[in-house]
């Protein structure tokens, strides 16, 4: 049985650890992708999950398969090619110290699976199907995400969705958008940032979460605000909790994948319809994701920084 199946990118995040004197960064290579990430979660707080993706035969490719069999993370959904090299994403910092992407995506693996790659036996497994905005950026990947959510829903699986804007993957912004809004439009439950909500409709965190639930079909919203914390909502209760505070931050990247899967694993264990959540309980699915997610930034990487249920507890 497997709890969670997510299908997208599975990557080599190359982030930066110091710049020569000419401003070319050294970089580090950890292995990322925003649903592998949100899985690697899951899985390290004793979950059943499984991806459903592409990599290149390359060292790369076989590298991050190693790396998901490691974390416990079914890899029998991967695809693996010799027809196009695993994605690669460039995380470096600006002069304000915030990140920038660029990605060898040109294409990349993960843009290229088609529908027929996809082990359907794990999603009829699975109790949550996840995915991304990432996937819907080219095609085939797109039309196989389409087809993957339908037959999800046809499945009666809860569908769990991150937008996961990264602006230089598209070439159409508003193409972007439309992409973006048909994922809330498939969602039960939504883990948003407050750029991605900004980006959507110009609202507020809180005006956003409601717009989301009123007009999407969605039945939680988590709305991420980096170091301020994280606003809930669903039909009966809503609020704010903060994040972790009094942590040395080396590395943010992979910190919002991990709070979404930190999140889902808590919905799990309560086993209760997402939209009858009380306020008391979803602030404990909250808090636990927002420590889960703070001690990830503690260490460099995505897959790798999850920190061990134990730590969690003991930091709440």
């Amino acid at each position: 049985m497997i709890d969670v199946v997510a299908l997208g990118e599975l990557l080599i995040d190359f982030t930066c650890v110091s710049t020569d004197a000419d401003g070319y960064p050294t970089m580090a290579a950890h292995p990322g992708g925003a649903p592998a990430n949100f899985l690697a979660a899951l899985a390290k707080f004793g979950a059943k999950a499984a991806l459903l993706g592409k990599v290149g035969s390359d060292a790369f490719g076989k590298l991050l398969v190693g790396t998901l069999d490691a974390a416990g993370i079914e890899t029998r959904g991967l695809v693996v090619t010799d027809q196009v090299f695993t994605t690669l994403a460039f995380v470096t910092l600006d002069d304000q110290g915030d990140r920038e992407f660029s990605f060898a995506r040109k294409p990349g693996a993960d843009t290229c699976i088609t529908f027929e790659e996809l082990d359907l036996s794990l999603m009829d497994q699975a109790k949550v199907f996840h995915f991304g905005t990432l996937s819907l950026t080219d095609e085939p990947a797109r039309s196989a995400t389409y087809r993957a959510v339908e037959y999800a829903k046809s499945h009666g699986k809860l569908i769990t969705y991150d937008p996961n804007l990264r602006k230089p993957l598209w070439a159409d912004l508003e193409e972007c958008r439309k992409q973006m809004l048909w994922g809330l439009a498939q969602a039960d439950v939504v883990k948003i940032s407050d750029e991605e909500v900004e980006f959507l409709f110009g609202l507020g965190v809180e005006a956003g979460a409601a717009h989301i639930l009123q007009n999407y079909g969605c039945k939680l919203v988590f709305v991420t605000c980096g170091a301020d914390g994280c606003f809930f909502q669903n039909s009966v209760a809503s609020g704010m909790v903060p994040s972790l505070s009094n942590i040395h931050v080396v590395d943010t990247t992979g910190a919002g994948d991990i709070f979404g899967g930190s999140a889902v694993w808590k919905l799990l264990q309560l086993g209760k319809a997402p939209e009858a959540l009380s306020e008391a309980e979803l602030r404990d699915v909250v808090t636990f994701a927002c420590t889960a997610a703070g001690l990830s930034t503690t260490r460099p990487g995505g897959i790798s920084s999850v920190p061990a249920y134990e730590d969690v507890l003991k930091r709440m």
